[in-house]
């Protein structure tokens, strides 16, 4: 055995997961963010190392742990859906996975891992003209809110908190016009429909040529 044998592969967090796991409802979630996190981290597309973005640029801090579900990609049918929906034309995909915010009610000491959540809903967000939505979800077996099914049944208290952070998080302090809105908070059945949407629109970018010698 050479030294190379010995190296274990490790799988891409994006490509190299399954997205769900078989015979449940749960989802594979990818953290790369953590509550009060003072440095915004995020994958590292071509490597699948997780890599500092930035320092968080104000004095607003992520409410929850914040992540990705593998094998999902936000294109052209994650778009038409949000143009269906607030009747905005040209609006595409953000070229992204599915973001998702985890709640739970430790908080990690760092992301870089996988956890089993549960989709309970998520909010409809638009970045300029680009759909950026972000799913909402808890994480499975959670004591404060494993017993979450739907967006109403979290604390309205933590839903404002969330709805402030990703409406403020990219705006410069004194700047009355903010990059991003949310227009819309859908519930759980909308939430399975936009992970659908993101698997497809993965399916469509990153397999449609393996059989001619792999993704795109």
């Amino acid at each position: 055995m050479t030294a190379a044998d010995r190296f274990i592969q490790v799988a891409h967090p994006w490509h190299g997961i399954a997205p769900r796991i078989e015979g449940s409802d749960l989802l594979r979630v990818y953290v790369e963010i953590v509550p009060g996190a003072d440095l915004k981290f995020e994958l590292d597309k071509p490597t699948g190392w997780l890599r500092i973005d930035r320092p968080q640029q104000f004095a607003s801090r992520p409410p929850a742990m914040y992540g990705l579900i593998p094998q999902t990609y936000c294109a052209e049918k994650v778009g038409e859906r949000c143009s269906e929906i607030t009747g905005l034309a040209d609006i595409r995909g953000d070229g992204d996975p599915m973001d998702v915010v985890v709640l739970a009610e430790q908080a990690p000491a760092h992301g870089g891992f996988l956890l089993h959540a549960r989709s309970i809903g998520g909010f409809r967000m638009i970045d300029r003209n680009e759909a950026d939505d972000k799913l909402i979800a808890v994480l499975d077996g959670d004591p404060v809110y494993g017993h979450c099914n739907r967006i109403g049944d979290v604390p309205k208290a933590i839903i404002d908190q969330l709805i402030h952070y990703f409406s403020t998080y990219k705006q410069p302090p004194g700047d009355k016009d903010s990059r991003v809105a949310i227009r819309q908070i859908y519930d759980q059945d909308e939430a399975q429909h936009m992970i659908a949407l993101s698997l497809a629109d993965y399916s469509n970018h990153f397999l449609a040529d393996e059989g001619s010698g792999g993704r795109r």
